[in-house]
């Protein structure tokens, strides 16, 4: 029987874990731990075939600038279905949840993607403008091979977000984005 979950990476079990750990090393080209690590300290959504685990994405509290304006995001990490049973809705069923939690907790939310048309099905819109780095010093530094992978969901107070104007996130061990 096919379920969904959603819970804090705190009650994330050992079994889990592996099976993400073995889904993510397996799903993604250039995945390593600093990835794995990215896709903690928020919320999970998994999709289960009994203790199996089908369908993983994570959401992570960060902090993106749009311009000059500073915004609780909720960042999209680890969305991933097994390769057998992509193409079920598995995927939209977990980013429908997502979408839920940020709406919840945060006042925007942002994703690196290649795959583009999954997302803006969903409501997810590509981001325009370009793309920058803050480096431990304060300074902006350009990430212009992430432009065109960018995505964000604006709603409530981020709803008249424009989406041609810079937008920045804070750098950090791996990708940055």
């Amino acid at each position: 029987m096919v379920t969904i979950e959603r819970f804090p990476s705190t009650e994330m079990t050992p079994s889990l874990t592996s099976q993400l750990r073995a889904l993510c090393w397996s799903a993604f080209e250039r995945f390593n731990e600093q990835d794995f690590e990215h896709a903690h300290g928020g919320d999970h959504v998994v999709v289960l075939d009994g203790e199996t685990l089908l369908t993983h994405a994570a959401v992570v509290p960060r902090t993106i600038y749009v311009g000059d304006r500073e915004l609780r995001t909720g960042y999209v990490e680890a969305v991933t279905t097994l390769p057998g049973r992509q193409g079920e809705g598995l995927g939209t069923k977990a980013m429908k949840v997502i979408g839920v939690v940020i709406r919840e907790r945060y006042e925007f939310g942002t994703l690196a993607t290649a795959r583009q048309p999954f997302y803006e099905r969903l409501g997810w819109e590509r981001w325009q403008g370009p793309s920058y780095v803050i480096s431990a010093d304060g300074e902006r530094v350009r990430t212009a091979d992430e432009d065109n992978g960018l995505m964000v969901l604006r709603h409530g107070p981020s709803a008249g977000v424009d989406l041609t104007a810079p937008i920045a996130c804070h750098d950090r061990a791996g990708d940055a984005w």
